[in-house]
């Protein structure tokens, strides 16, 4: 389910999952008051599932995720995400790569002092002090960053463009 998401398809099942499903309900009609162990029954499923002929495994269980995957891909044709969640864009291999911002450019310039400062402060701590720093110097310190950042942002715009 995805968060808060109700009307969100669960994803397809797989034969074995099918088999386990159905051998699970089987348990449970037999052995009503019984208590489970999963990991003795799952080992025992897997195993039974190892021996089985693929002709016992694809008449029914084959055929139920074959039928379940159908009704997964039909379901999604039609679903719409909720506002803010969206679907994984795919991303280019060969896209060239973002250059660093002013900030980073001052972050790599000033990251090792700190550390050399106060050496027992985490990677977070040290991001936050330089944060902190950065936020409060005026902008015609920020300024040779900020010129440092303008090519390197050029020439990704136009890569991207050419991409």
């Amino acid at each position: 389910m995805g968060k808060g998401d109700t009307k969100k398809l669960r994803g397809k099942m797989s034969s074995y999952a099918f088999f386990v499903q159905t051998s699970w309900e089987e348990h449970k009609k037999q052995h009503p008051d019984a208590s489970v162990n999963f990991l003795e029954l799952s080992k025992k499923y897997s195993e039974r599932w190892k021996t089985m002929s693929a002709k016992e495994k694809g008449g029914k269980f084959e055929d139920m995720a074959k039928a379940d995957k159908a009704h997964f891909e039909r379901e999604m044709k039609t679903y719409i995400p909720p506002k803010g969640e969206t679907k994984t864009k795919f991303k280019d291999p060969n896209a060239p790569k973002r250059p660093p911002s002013a900030f980073f450019l001052f972050y790599s310039e000033y990251h090792p002092k700190i550390k050399e400062e106060h050496p027992d402060l985490s990677i977070g701590d040290v991001a936050k002090k330089l944060g902190e720093r950065w936020n409060n110097i005026a902008a015609d310190d920020k300024q040779p960053y900020e010129k440092k950042d303008a090519k390197p942002k050029e020439k990704y715009k136009k890569d991207i463009a050419a991409c």
